[in-house]
């Protein structure tokens, strides 16, 4: 990116951001705790390693903007939305995050450890690696997606409709996938996975 806007080691803990614009802007290990960036609109920006802990991003707009190794904890994303925009690496933990959009998001090697990501539309994004462990991911729309190594550990797919997604051995041997939709190339990795023979 030209002519970016380097920030590291700031501090905005608790600073009222509400409405603001950000384009092209870099931050680096800065702390967001607790400030409000209500309705913040960011564009082509970068967060790598910064804190996010109780932060009210609520109905914030994120255009081609990169979230790496970031922590959200207990962080308000209601009403907002992700366009083309990367979570790599970045730590879910006990957020407010429905309703929420995320459209052509890369969320790889991010962790959504027992998160809330039920009836969202998820279908053709990238999950490889990605810790869904105890994810409530019912009746959510994964079609097309790529969960190659993603870890699904006692993830509830109760409804969910994964046709067409990329699931690896484990995954499917891990996940709750009673209930789940799937397509038939599925069903008979889902049979070899525990070891059946289909003829």
């Amino acid at each position: 990116m030209d002519n970016l806007l380097e920030e590291v080691h700031e501090d905005y803990s608790d600073a009222n951001l509400h409405g603001q614009h950000w384009e092209k802007r870099s931050f680096t290990d800065c702390d967001f705790t607790e400030a409000d960036l209500r309705e913040l609109v960011t564009t082509g920006c970068t967060f790598t390693r910064c804190d996010f802990t109780r932060t009210d991003l609520g109905e914030s707009k994120h255009q081609a903007t990169a979230f790496r190794q970031c922590t959200f904890d207990r962080t308000v994303l209601t009403r907002s939305a992700f366009n083309s925009c990367s979570l790599m690496g970045s730590n879910f933990v006990d957020c407010v995050l429905r309703p929420v959009t995320f459209t052509e998001v890369d969320f790889t090697l991010a962790s959504f450890v027992r998160a809330p990501l039920y009836d969202l539309k998820l279908g053709g994004q990238r999950f490889r690696e990605t810790n869904l462990s105890e994810a409530d991911l019912r009746n959510t729309d994964l079609s097309g997606a790529d969960l190659m190594g993603a870890r699904l550990l006692d993830a509830k797919l109760e409804g969910a409709d994964l046709r067409g997604a990329k699931v690896d051995a484990n995954g499917l041997r891990q996940a709750k996938l009673a209930g789940a939709l799937i397509d038939v190339e599925q069903a008979v990795a889902f049979a070899a996975a525990y070891g059946l023979v289909v003829s």
